[in-house]
C-alpha cells in the first residue's frame, strides 16, 4: 500500500532524541490514557533510559506528541506509547509523528516494527501495520491497566 505523506503542521518541531524530552512532560502526555495515568516521574525515566529512540513533537516549548522505539536496529523492532495531546490530535500531527518514525534512517530499514494496542488500529493500517493472528505471544502480568 503505497503511503500518503502528511505534512508537517506548521509551528511544530519534531525530534528524535531522548534528550528532547523529560519525565515530567511524558508523564502529562500519559494522563490523559486509561493505561499510563498510574504511571511515576521515576518509572518514566527508567523507560526512557531503557528505551532505543524516543521521537517528539514539541510546540510553544512543550512536548504535545510522543513515541519511543525498542530496536536492535537491524532484525526487529516494536513501536510503543503513541501519544498525542488531546489539544493537538485532529491536525494530522499523529501521522507525521509516526511517518518521521517510519522513515528515519535508523528505522526506515528494519523488516519487522511491531506494535500492541488494542486502541489505534484504526489509525496504524494507513501507515502499513496490519493485524496478524497468532503473530503475538503476551506474558501479562498485573500492571494497573489489567
Amino acid at each position: 500500500m503505497p503511503k500518503v505523506p502528511h505534512p508537517i503542521p506548521q509551528g511544530y518541531l519534531f525530534y528524535d532524541s531522548k534528550l528532547a524530552v523529560d519525565a515530567e512532560s511524558i508523564h502529562n502526555l500519559y494522563l490523559f490514557t486509561r493505561w499510563g495515568r498510574s504511571r511515576s516521574l521515576e518509572e518514566i525515566r527508567k523507560m526512557l533510559e531503557g528505551s532505543s529512540m524516543c521521537f517528539s513533537v514539541h510546540f510553544e516549548r512543550k512536548v504535545v506528541a510522543f513515541c519511543r522505539l525498542l530496536t536492535d536496529f537491524v532484525f526487529r523492532g516494536s513501536l510503543w506509547d503513541i501519544l498525542v495531546h488531546p489539544d493537538h490530535q485532529g491536525k494530522g500531527l499523529g501521522s507525521a509523528l509516526l511517518e518521521y518514525v517510519l522513515e528515519h534512517p535508523a528505522v526506515r530499514n528494519i523488516p519487522l516494527l511491531i506494535t500492541y494496542t488494542s486502541d489505534l488500529a484504526p489509525f496504524l493500517a494507513p501507515h502499513g501495520f496490519e493485524y496478524r493472528e497468532g503473530a503475538v505471544m503476551l506474558l501479562r502480568r498485573p500492571i494497573e491497566y489489567s
